[in-house]
């Protein structure tokens, strides 16, 4: 769920490197600098409720549990509680319950000690002591295994952690935020979840609707990922003409905002516009489907020119032959990045020196530069 001022959408806005003391070697973000007037977009109701409940929310510290399919924005409503709450200046931490091992989760959960077990070289905080003073989200949560859960139970509810291998009991203070896109009630039915623990998290219950719940909001959004998209490439911003715009109002989008940020990354890597399912099942009724030209947004626009190489042609996609996708994906980075090969590499998601045997690879005459300064000496 995108917010105006992009501190969901950019996983470096106001971070702080994340250290392995942090929680076992586990990779946590922590966010110490959020902008207090963070909002969602969209003028939907469902927004516009939303937006709501995340400021009901901010104005207490009670846990918080937000639902909703994969691909929703859960993370991103957490940093935005966290961004207009009481919290805001202190950490925002963050954990993937679905990592966590069973053999491992309480060290990563509560921290330990140096040489508490075998490969623990160094003392971990663990996650309630690195976000103490701050915001502990609590990500997939329903992926918990049963064994941690009445541990879990009981740090919460107390306050306090006992690392592993010690005996020395640590306060902290901070506000719990969790989300999970599984039905708890559900699981909690069959055994699989502790009602305990689901009544201690879900003291405040925020919903975050899907997508194709909040049609209305696509055009917004996908200007918002648009022009964030162009500032970093140095691109014009993309906008769909009046079909595609049409197609895609119509299309469930299973993936949710996830799945739109990322079709309309791979409109500015390929140069192209990704087929969507003319009529979905599922898709949207006509009447719920708003007409392009009441949007008030420029329409026709339907390839992101860059300042600016001419897109490739549809007739080159699609292609069977794999190495021959690997070139046309090569060119057409390169072509995105003005052929600036480290930010092309980042596009494609290999390392430099990869990207740059691909280049050459493709035979469009990319040779890499050597480094300036003194020539080797022979050997």
């Amino acid at each position: 769920m995108p917010l105006r001022d992009d501190v969901a959408m950019s996983p470096a806005a106001g971070a702080v490197a994340p250290t392995a003391a942090m929680a076992g070697g586990m990779p946590i973000k922590a966010a110490r600098r959020s902008t207090p007037a963070a909002r969602i977009t969209g003028t939907s109701a469902a927004a516009a409720q939303l937006e709501f409940e995340i400021s009901r929310a901010t104005q207490f510290d009670s846990c918080v549990l937000l639902t909703g399919e994969t691909g929703s924005g859960k993370e991103a409503v957490a940093r935005a509680i966290h961004a207009s709450g009481l919290r805001r200046n202190k950490p925002f931490v963050a954990i993937n319950c679905a990592a966590l091992t069973t053999t491992l989760a309480e060290s990563q959960l509560f921290g330990h000690v140096k040489g508490a077990f075998t490969g623990a070289v160094s003392t971990a905080l663990g996650v309630f002591r690195a976000g103490d003073g701050g915001v502990v989200f609590l990500d997939e949560i329903g992926e918990l295994s049963l064994e941690v859960q009445p541990k879990l139970l009981r740090v919460i509810q107390q306050r306090e952690v006992t690392p592993v291998g010690s005996t020395e009991v640590f306060p902290f203070e901070v506000q719990i935020l969790a989300a999970t896109n599984r039905e708890l009630t559900q699981e909690v039915d069959r055994g699989a979840f502790r009602s305990d623990l689901f009544f201690r998290l879900n003291t405040i219950e925020i919903h975050v609707p899907a997508l194709r719940d909040r049609a209305s909001d696509l055009p917004l959004l996908i200007s918002h990922f648009s022009e964030m998209l162009a500032a970093r490439l140095d691109r014009e911003p993309w906008v769909p003409d009046a079909p595609t715009l049409a197609r895609m109002l119509r299309y469930r989008w299973p993936g949710n905002i996830r799945q739109l940020a990322q079709f309309v990354e791979r409109v500015y890597v390929f140069g192209t516009v990704p087929e969507l399912p003319a009529d979905p099942p599922g898709a949207m009724p006509a009447a719920n489907l708003v007409p392009p030209a009441a949007l008030n947004l420029p329409i026709g626009l339907n390839h992101p020119t860059e300042r600016r190489p001419t897109p490739p042609s549809k007739a080159e996609l699609p292609v069977l032959n794999l190495v021959e996708l690997r070139r046309i994906a090569v060119r057409q980075a390169l072509s995105v990045t003005s052929g600036h090969m480290g930010r092309a590499a980042t596009l494609l998601g290999v390392h430099i020196n990869t990207m740059t045997k691909f280049a050459i690879e493709s035979g469009d005459g990319v040779v890499p530069r050597q480094r300036a300064g003194r020539p080797r000496r022979p050997r």
